[in-house]
């Protein structure tokens, strides 16, 4: 019994113990929020009595008005409660086998459980998929490893912890991460998650910036980055800027990004190039590195220390080169022969070159044996001895087949092989030459149109393992070819030849998907295909191939915005120039000689433009000012362009016929439109400058 003054009893004060204990315990409930609780802890009045001692939380009632029924003094209950607790005598008890029992009248302990929440599973999930892609650089894998996860609403967390996790890394992740982000981009991250991501990163600069002293800095480079590989707008840093506060780190970054990156010229190279990570090493470079290990392996004969330094190489998917110069090295120093194949050996047994990647490092060298035995006379047998000792220890799969010939051909015509020789000739000559109507004239020579997609897939095949310019040179003559005497039919076929060899070309340029799209998606600004060529092409690949992959990809480029603009400069060489920049050059080129009336200077500038598949535009331009101006004095410019070879017949028939195309409309400012250019096509065909298949419009008008 509690006395007059307030004092509980032991059993009351047991009775208070368990339900404060149960209070704190649905406190701690996420599903019970504080703000529930708040307004009904237990507290002991000033005076020492204890009101409403032993209220339990499952004792608070809401009434219908939806307003917490408050407990009358000494807890005598009230509208919305249930009256006393502690009106109860101490020795009272519930009887279960009293037939009125009821089991809802149990007393009952909450039980704590732990409430998972997604969002924190799935930032632990991705940690050790970021971990794992930094270890072995497999985009595809990462990529797969991700949808698996599921969980899409929570990619913006992902983009936020790879890029936080790379900035407190080497330049190595760092690229890795602006790779796989670029890979992510519309197949498995939407653009808008892309979006948020980085804006949650640049939101957490301030906190980024306590751990990672030149937080602003690197952060704004990831910033550059994403808007050069176009998976982030350029008005997304105008956007960002507005939605921070002024005095944030997160401006700074966006300042950063602006104007040291994204302002500075040829800003998109040297942004792409900052980190120099594994996707910007050339072959050469590689090539070196592998080299160098061997010797000093054949030097120290230590087999654990060289497969650290090819583990370190980070290249796996180009060890059959270290497989192919570890054989070469054992032809050509006898006794390095057992130290090399025990490396091979030791590096297959522990997984470190898969079973693949061996099989294309004796395939590639079995390729090469016939040029290699001018230097080394035993060298087939050599590798004939090789073959069956690594098959017979296990390291080599034994369903290694004879060599196959260039291009993955087991027998080829000589025809063929004679104009792939020649053609490899003619390419190498355009790169140091640059004379694009001399390579015509040299295709021509050949006579074999029918093998003008092999021609491209060289074309392509030589410029990718070069630097920028000669991959502009590229795809400059590939506008010029499919003027001249390419069909696109012969581009399509050329494209789906490189496209269907696309692994073997990865071996030995490590880039090869991400050049070839290059390679598409400027072939199709440059109108050298259409779009719907990409769906064609991509319908004759196998669906799962890394080809029909550099097509989405390709796709991917074109559909970004500026596309035209940005493919236009894609390897920073040759003019760069968008097609309006062209055309005012032209126009201005044009009007000088128009003024001035100096021939050959006006040459010169047509040749300076660097453009010989535009020049087309030329004769549009010129035969437009003739008929505007009424001054003839156009032809004679076109003469000597002609005479010179500087425009091609082909470029010249392109010309009229867009004259003639947009005649009508020429008619509505020029009146004698129509006239003038008959006189015009009369000229031009005495002359010999169209082809004998343009239809002059004198007998329509």
């Amino acid at each position: 019994m509690a006395s007059s003054e307030g004092f509980l009893t032991d059993g009351q004060r047991e009775l208070l113990k368990i339900a404060s204990q149960n209070a704190e315990n649905l406190s701690s409930s996420p599903k019970s929020p504080s703000s529930l609780l708040s307004d009904h802890h237990v507290k002991a009045p000033a005076g020492g009595k204890s009101q409403t001692s032993g209220i339990a939380v499952r004792h608070v009632r809401r009434s219908h008005s939806g307003k917490y029924g408050k407990v009358k003094k000494d807890g005598a209950g009230g509208k919305g409660t249930w009256g006393k607790l502690l009106d109860t005598d101490i020795d009272s008890h519930i009887d279960r086998n009293d037939p009125n029992y009821d089991s809802g009248e149990e007393p009952y302990q909450l039980v704590g459980t732990t409430v998972t929440d997604p969002l924190d599973e799935f930032k632990k999930a991705v940690v050790s998929i970021i971990e794992e892609y930094f270890s072995n650089g497999d985009v595809e894998l990462a990529s797969s490893d991700l949808r698996e996860l599921g969980s899409s609403e929570y990619y913006p967390y992902f983009i936020k912890r790879l890029v936080s996790m790379a900035m407190d890394r080497h330049d190595k992740e760092k690229e890795m991460a602006s790779v796989l982000l670029s890979a992510l981009y519309a197949d498995v991250i939407s653009p808008a998650q892309i979006r948020d991501g980085f804006f949650m990163l640049i939101e957490s600069s301030d906190d980024l910036a306590v751990d990672i002293l030149d937080a602003v800095d690197i952060l704004a480079l990831f910033l550059a980055r994403a808007v050069v590989d176009d998976i982030l707008p350029p008005a997304f840093l105008a956007r960002a800027r507005k939605a921070l506060p002024e005095s944030s780190k997160g401006v700074q970054v966006i300042q950063t990004a602006e104007k040291s990156y994204l302002s500075a010229p040829h800003h998109a190279e040297l942004v792409e190039r900052r980190w120099g990570g594994s996707t910007h090493i050339t072959v050469e470079e590689v090539k070196k590195k592998i080299g160098d290990l061997l010797r000093e392996y054949v030097d120290s004969g230590d087999t654990l220390e060289a497969c650290r330094c090819i583990r370190e190489l980070g290249v796996s998917f180009f060890h059959h080169e270290v497989v192919k110069r570890a054989l070469i090295l054992a032809m050509e120093i006898r006794s390095a022969e057992p130290l090399m194949l025990k490396l091979l050996k030791e590096a297959a047994e522990e997984g470190l070159v898969s079973s693949s990647q061996m099989v294309k490092g004796f395939s590639r060298l079995a390729e090469s044996l016939d040029d290699l035995a001018l230097d080394i006379p035993s060298a087939k047998a050599l590798f004939q001895s090789f073959v069956p000792k690594a098959i017979s220890e296990g390291w080599l799969d034994a369903s290694l087949t004879k060599p196959a010939t260039e291009d993955g051909e087991i027998q080829e015509d000589e025809k063929v092989r004679k104009y792939k020789k020649e053609s490899v000739t003619i390419i190498h000559e355009y790169f140091l030459s640059d004379d694009i109507p001399e390579l015509i004239r040299s295709l021509e020579d050949l006579g074999a149109p029918e093998y003008n997609p092999i021609f491209l897939k060289k074309l392509i095949t030589l410029a990718m393992d070069r630097k920028n310019r000669e991959k502009e040179m590229a795809s400059v003559l590939l506008s010029a070819l499919h003027i001249e005497i390419f069909s696109t039919e012969d581009i399509v076929n050329g494209f789906v030849l490189l496209l269907e060899s696309a692994e073997d070309t990865a071996l030995d340029i490590l880039d090869a998907s991400n050049e070839l799209a290059l390679f598409l998606a400027r072939a199709v600004i440059d109108d050298v295909l259409a779009p719907l060529n990409l769906e064609e092409i991509g319908s004759r690949l196998p669906p799962k191939c890394s080809g029909s992959e550099t097509v989405r990809m390709a796709r991917s480029l074109i559909a970004a915005r500026h596309a035209g603009e940005r493919l236009l400069r894609c390897w920073g060489g040759g003019t760069g120039w968008a097609v309006e920049d062209a055309k005012d050059k032209i126009m201005k080129l044009l009007e000088e000689y128009e003024s001035g009336g100096v021939v050959s200077e006006a040459c010169q500038c047509i040749r300076d433009l660097g453009m010989p598949f535009f020049n087309h535009e030329v004769v549009k331009k010129a035969l437009i000012m003739a008929m505007e101006k009424k001054n003839d004095h156009m032809l004679d410019l076109l003469q000597e362009c002609f005479s010179e070879g500087l425009i091609t017949i082909n470029q010249m028939t392109k010309g009229f016929t867009r004259i003639k195309d947009g005649l009508d409309d020429l008619a509505l400012d020029i009146p004698n439109a129509k006239e003038k250019f008959g006189f015009y096509v009369e000229h031009a065909q005495s002359k010999g400058w169209l082809l004998p298949l343009f239809d002059s419009p004198a007998t329509d008008a």
